[in-house]
């Protein structure tokens, strides 16, 4: 793996935030533009919901991402299962009025923020849905979620990306429904059960850790309410969570740099302190 390459989990909506990782992590300049030249930034997913304007951070990754190919760098950007919760709620509003479905409660009782279903514009809902699930950089494996769903899908990173597009042009009902149970699920890697399912993931998909997002870092050691203040590498550090939990305490949030031994930096969220 050549390129610097940065990830960045769940960001929820939380767009001052986002704004001021990226300008601490020379990925962008004052003005929210790209100045990252070559590097390779990757969203793991959940851009919605939750923080104050998840339209914002969808019309920001989607500018970066058309200003890093011009500039040599690559901007990738996931589907998280807020994503999908959103798309369904979306397509079966009109279909579904008295949402009978659930679609519409389901997703606004997990943080769903109508001031973004009245701001997204058709060019963001496309965008949406060809969002990949799954991508390999070097020796990391990077997934919204973990989980076993991806590796009950297909047995190759284009095959559960073309399956996972499919899902998302469906009209069924039914199709959404086990789509979202299955993409809700987490703890798959953690304890010693998960230990035969990440060889089996690692080995499926042609790669060496599993990089995630999906569950906060908290929530996922137990200490609810605490300020993550870096990644967590677990699993015998074959898996990395980087839910940094940023729209969930008031203080969280950070961005991660790789290389191909594990963490090379971690640029957190409170600004930098200057003496007076």
């Amino acid at each position: 793996m050549s390129e610097t390459l940065w990830v960045v989990g769940d960001i929820h909506g939380a767009l001052s935030k986002l704004k001021l990782l990226l300008l601490r992590s020379g990925l962008t300049d004052f003005d929210g533009s790209w100045r990252g030249g070559a590097s390779h930034l990757v969203f793991l997913g959940d851009y919605l919901d939750r923080g104050e304007d998840g339209a914002g951070v969808l019309r920001l990754i989607r500018t970066l991402q058309r200003q890093a190919l011009l500039a040599g760098g690559r901007v990738d950007a996931l589907l998280g299962n807020h994503e999908v919760m959103f798309l369904a709620a979306m397509l079966f509003r009109q279909k579904d009025p008295r949402d009978e479905h659930g679609f519409y409660e389901y997703w606004h009782s997990n943080g769903g923020q109508p001031r973004d279903m009245t701001l997204i514009e058709p060019g963001d809902l496309g965008w949406l849905s060809e969002r990949p699930a799954m991508l390999r950089v070097g020796p990391w494996l990077m997934q919204h979620a973990d989980s076993a769903m991806y590796l009950k899908l297909a047995p190759s990173i284009p095959e559960v990306n073309a399956a996972v597009a499919s899902k998302l042009q469906s009209t069924e009902p039914r199709v959404w429904q086990e789509f979202l149970s299955a993409f809700a699920a987490r703890f798959a890697f953690a304890g010693q059960d998960g230990a035969p399912l990440i060889q089996r993931v690692l080995s499926t998909f042609g790669a060496e850790r599993i990089v995630h997002g999906h569950t906060p870092i908290n929530l996922l050691l137990g200490t609810s309410g605490e300020e993550p203040g870096a990644p967590l590498p677990y699993a015998s550090r074959l898996c990395l969570d980087i839910d940094s939990a940023m729209a969930y305490i008031p203080g969280a949030g950070f961005m991660t740099r790789l290389d191909d031994e594990g963490i090379a930096e971690v640029v957190p969220y409170p600004p930098l302190s200057f003496a007076r």
